[in-house]
């Protein structure tokens, strides 16, 4: 899944972010409440994690504005406020879970996979992409009920590359949607990655083309 972070401590940041990551989302992060309030305008994540207290626009008022212009996705906010008045506030503001600083990290993975299965989503929303069914909810890929052993980072290209439904994707976004923005990657993984899933892929008639300068673009091919 997708997640938007918002923290301005940047060592927890980091932490959450590679937590997260290396149990199979896809992270983006972002430090400051006033670039934030635009961001998470037309972000598209899942879920999104929200520190109270910081630079620019605080996460409260972040949170208010969401809620008042209907974006329901579950937020989780951070703070280092311990007070029932405060974690009051926070839920009326909107918040489905409210984590006090310091955490383990255990506790907040276990708190996403939560508000994840309760989002109004089915968990079982398959997608057909020629002979193959994508499961979103899970990050699951099917053939013929079958699930398909294929490592996440090259899961996350498919997934790209199936929400341009055959436009092209340029690397760079294809890099985001797989590390998150602002990752400390380089655009030659993605060709890593992509080469791999396209090997993978052939055997379904899936084809992978590359758009020299463009992108990547992924269709059946005809009579798959």
């Amino acid at each position: 899944m997708r997640i938007t972070l918002v923290e301005d401590n940047v060592s927890l940041a980091k932490g959450i972010t590679y937590r997260l990551e290396d149990a199979g989302h896809a992270v983006n992060a972002l430090r400051d409440g006033g670039a934030a309030e635009t961001y998470l305008r037309d972000d598209g994540a899942d879920l999104v994690i929200l520190d109270i207290n910081l630079p620019g626009t605080d996460g409260l008022t972040l949170l208010s504005d969401m809620r008042r212009r209907g974006d329901s996705r579950p937020v989780i906010l951070l703070t280092a406020r311990a007070d029932t008045d405060d974690r009051v506030r926070g839920l009326d503001a909107g918040a489905d879970d409210y984590l006090i600083k310091p955490f383990e990290m255990a506790e907040l993975e276990a708190r996403v996979r939560a508000l994840l299965r309760r989002r109004d989503v089915p968990q079982q929303q398959l997608r057909a992409f020629g002979p193959l069914d994508y499961d979103a909810s899970a990050r699951q890929l099917f053939s013929d009920g079958q699930e398909l052993d294929i490592p996440r980072r090259e899961l996350s290209v498919f997934e790209c590359l199936l929400m341009a439904d055959g436009r092209t994707v340029s690397k760079s976004a294809v890099l985001d949607h797989v590390y998150g923005v602002g990752a400390d990657a380089e655009e030659t993984v993605v060709e890593v990655y992509t080469s791999r899933l396209r090997r993978r892929l052939k055997p379904f008639g899936i084809v992978i083309r590359t758009r020299r300068g463009l992108g990547y673009q992924m269709q059946v091919e005809a009579g798959a």
